[in-house]
């Protein structure tokens, strides 16, 4: 993808919506919906890039043929490859390793995919070129994908299968394209803090010249370190990028996977030129579900429009002896935190509506993270029942720092009042005596930090559900969640 085609904006299939969108026969959308989202994405929200999901949920590896013959007439105009992008996410054999052939099984699709396209335009359009991987700690995986992918899926096509036969290409045709562009995904804080030095390794590796993208992460390191930690670790990235970037000459564009909740971005279309002034070297912004679904369409196309208007600059500069001191404070007291919390998040985690269809996977939720021994559902289910009962997740670990880490998170982090007021809006004080003591003197000292209007709606329900909750009431549960939702603007 040129660097003038890479798209400032990212489609994806995260569920964190309470809306269902119009097209989807259910309030879950799965199967035959999400081929309709992304025709949707493309032609009505002129969002140029959809990222299709391989990991954690049933595949449709036929999603290029589906949309040329369903909808032909935009695809003549706009051509998958060129005009409108399908990036593939994958599974990470590393750590999900009952998924592990699922990766073999998209790579396979890819060539594919080019027979069709080849077919529908009469001319050699490559429609899939781009693999995210999750879970990236080290540049190895990344090499050996795309070693894979040129070795057994392209190569192949050179090899006869017997002794005087003809080789596979004669029989099945020619494999393209010839090697695809492998997407780092970091989400740890060793890996997002020494994003650099597995993007150069495998920059060497693979004598990768021109661009690269790079993923930054910004739920599940929430999740496991706490919504500022992972705010200054993505900072650091980003400048370590740009640094990175200046010593290779090589074009480095980041994505941010940013979600509307304000613990997971606050990436919404209200909010979109603040978060443009805070993460400016930014690339590529995802809009998850809850930015697509959950405001008018008039406004997500403005916010759209407004995002690929602006240029990337260079990011905040941080000093990142004094970020890692702040990130070290703050996410071992919000692990504390999290661990006297585990389990309420747990038992709500159990009603909170489904809004994709995904596989089962082993492990208590389907697919949890697992953080300091504790299992946590994923982070929309994580935000979705902590906001439900009137706790905003942001507000967790900040109690331990003090008027000069404050000071200076303020000086790089320009929304970060803006952030935690609209989290604290979501606070239902009346709610806090439910919670151990020790989380409710951290939170008092929080919500001392700004001034802030509760929102009354919101607090309302919240307590509605709490009441539900301690009566055994389960059954209204979901019902008042999702309603909860609906005033918030997203599920979690």
């Amino acid at each position: 993808m040129e660097a003038t085609k890479v798209s400032r904006l990212m489609s994806t299939q995260h569920p964190d919506n309470v809306r269902p969108p119009f097209f989807a026969d259910s309030a879950v959308v799965g199967g035959e919906d999400e081929v309709k989202e992304a025709f949707y994405v493309f032609s009505h929200l002129q969002c140029r890039e959809q990222l299709w999901d391989c990991e954690g949920k049933e595949v449709d590896n036929f999603v290029i043929k589906k949309l040329l013959t369903k909808y032909e007439p935009f695809f003549r105009k706009n051509k998958l490859g060129k005009d409108r992008f399908i990036t593939l996410r994958v599974p990470n054999p590393e750590v999900e390793k009952g998924e592990a052939k699922i990766l073999l099984e998209t790579l396979e699709s890819i060539p594919r995919s080019f027979d069709v396209t080849r077919i529908f335009y009469e001319e050699d359009i490559v429609p899939i070129f781009e693999v995210a991987i999750p879970m990236i700690t080290s540049a190895k995986i990344l090499i050996r994908v795309a070693e894979y992918y040129k070795k057994f899926v392209f190569g192949k096509q050179n090899i006869s299968l017997f002794e005087g036969d003809s080789q596979i290409k004669d029989w099945l045709g020619s494999f393209f394209p010839e090697k695809i562009n492998i997407i780092p995904l970091v989400e740890n804080k060793e890996s997002i803090l020494n994003v650099d030095k597995i993007v150069e390794e495998y920059l060497s590796r693979e004598k990768i010249g021109g661009q690269q993208r790079v993923w930054l992460a910004r739920s599940d390191p929430a999740l496991n370190y706490g919504s500022l930690a992972n705010v200054l670790m993505v900072k650091v990235g980003l400048q370590k990028l740009q640094h990175m970037e200046e010593k290779t000459s090589v074009e480095l564009l980041p994505i941010l996977g940013c979600g509307s909740a304000p613990f997971r971005g606050n990436f919404k279309p209200t909010n979109v030129s603040n978060c443009l002034e805070e993460y400016p070297s930014v690339h590529t912004f995802t809009i998850q579900s809850a930015f697509k679904y959950d405001y008018e369409e008039g406004v997500v196309k403005k916010a759209i429009e407004e995002i690929e208007g602006r240029k990337r600059g260079s990011p905040i500069q941080v000093d990142e002896a004094r970020c890692n001191e702040i990130i070290d404070k703050s996410s071992e007291q919000y692990k504390k935190e999290i661990r006297l919390l585990a389990h309420t998040i747990t038992e709500f985690a159990a009603y909170i509506p489904p809004r994709r269809r995904r596989k089962l996977h082993i492990g208590l939720f389907g697919y949890s993270r697992e953080s300091e021994g504790i299992k946590l559902p994923r982070a929309i289910t994580f935000c979705a029942s902590l906001y439900s009962i009137g706790l905003p997740p942001e507000v967790l670990g900040l109690s331990s720092l003090n008027e000069k880490d404050f000071d200076y998170v303020k000086e790089i982090y320009p929304n970060f009042e803006n952030d935690l007021r609209e989290a604290l809006a979501l606070l239902n004080k009346s709610n806090l005596s439910f919670f151990p003591r020790e989380i409710q003197e951290s939170v008092r000292k929080v919500a001392g930090l700004v001034d802030f209007e509760p929102d009354l709606k919101h607090e309302k329900i919240t307590s509605i559900i709490l009441g539900n909750y301690k009566n055994q009431k389960f059954k209204l549960l979901e019902e008042d969640i999702a309603r909860a939702g609906w005033i918030r603007g997203f599920l979690g």
